[in-house]
């Protein structure tokens, strides 16, 4: 290890030092060994990129992509009101195409994932792998009991301020803009994070990155994302949401085992179908989620969808109510996550009712 990647993980607090040690005796073939290893890893790998971009003999296409992270980054602290810190100022190149593949899993007959709880975190509806055979390896044996899975790959995480994270490799993958969001995104989450919420943290930090991404086109005179595609993938979650609450109806409904597999079966080809329909009569043949419904559907593959977006308009109404204003709304969001949780929900409704124009660009 460099004697700068040391003193990078010297800084690191010294709460997580023990944690990591302790999770580590458990060996690397157990999930919490696997965890601590990939994390170490990933920091003895980061550089600073200040250095890469002044190093001339590096990949100038990486050097112009990290000068415009940087100025991204720049703008989530001065512009957004996001954590002003060495996050993102660093780079680490994994060798793979994901960080992390997360593994999401419910019961045959239910549309609820699995929950799994965290130190720091909370419980939150998937295990993280840093090896996608690990997870690929952790889902057939759920299979095997008769589970539903996913195995989805991450491009990035929060570790919520505990470390300085890194760009990754992985996030490059993105263009210019999108890396923007990503970079916003993730920076919400050290600026607040709930634990055991995920639907508040997502949706919370969807709506910064999208209201941020929208302001730093604005400020670099660039075109907004267009609104067509963003209409188009509202109307493709609206669609698996319909799915999920039908068949959660059907699971809760006197059946015999059998005759709910044949139905669940009949949910999802309606599903493929619609979407078919939707694809080909309104989107003008656009295909861009061919692939995603390519795969096997199952209850675990409409996980994902829902918490990343279930309040980010009840945001933008609130975004509204502070008039725009970034300091105002970070302060009133962390008022609302220390409320009860029924109380948070009741608001959160609330500004639902009050969306309108703004709430709609999202």
């Amino acid at each position: 290890m460099s004697k700068l990647n040391a003193a990078l993980i010297d800084r690191l607090r010294l709460r997580w030092v023990p944690l990591l040690l302790a999770v580590g005796l458990n060996g690397c073939s157990s999930y919490y060994g696997q965890l601590a290893q990939g994390q170490l890893e990933l920091l003895r790998a980061r550089q600073p990129v200040a250095a890469l971009i002044a190093d001339e003999s590096r990949d100038q296409a990486l050097r112009q992509r990290l000068d415009q992270a940087q100025q991204a980054r720049d703008f989530a602290s001065s512009a957004l009101g996001l954590p002003d810190n060495s996050s993102y100022r660093l780079y680490a190149d994994l060798q793979r195409p994901y960080v992390v593949w997360n593994l999401f899993a419910t019961e045959e007959f239910s549309v609820e994932p699995l929950q799994h709880c965290f130190p720091i975190a909370g419980c939150v509806a998937y295990r993280g792998y840093y090896r996608q055979g690990a997870a690929r390896g952790a889902a057939a044996r759920l299979q095997a009991k008769g589970l539903d899975t996913l195995v989805a790959g991450v491009e990035a995480y929060s570790t919520l301020g505990w470390f300085d994270d890194p760009l990754l490799n992985t996030m490059l993958r993105r263009n210019d803009e999108q890396l923007a969001g990503l970079i916003f995104h993730e920076l919400a989450h050290q600026q607040l994070y709930l634990p055991g919420d995920t639907a508040f943290n997502e949706s919370y930090a969807s709506f910064v990155e999208r209201e941020g991404l929208r302001q730093w086109q604005a400020s670099r005179g660039l075109p907004e994302q267009a609104a067509q595609a963003r209409a188009r993938y509202r109307q493709l979650v609206e669609l698996l949401l319909a799915t999920r609450e039908r068949l959660a109806e059907l699971y809760a409904s006197p059946r015999s085992e059998e005759e709910l597999r044949q139905l669940k079966q009949a949910e999802f080809m309606r599903l493929r179908q619609a979407y078919r329909t939707l694809r080909d009569t309104q989107w003008g043949g656009d295909r861009r989620f061919d692939r995603w419904f390519a795969q096997p559907l199952n209850n675990a593959t409409l996980v994902p969808f829902g918490l990343y977006d279930r309040w980010v308009a009840a945001f933008s109404a609130l975004f509204e109510e502070c008039e725009r204003d970034w300091q105002r709304f970070h302060t009133e969001v962390a008022a609302l996550a220390k409320r009860p949780a029924d109380e948070r929900e009741a608001r959160l409704t609330q500004l639902l009712g009050q969306t309108g124009e703004a709430a709609n660009r999202l």
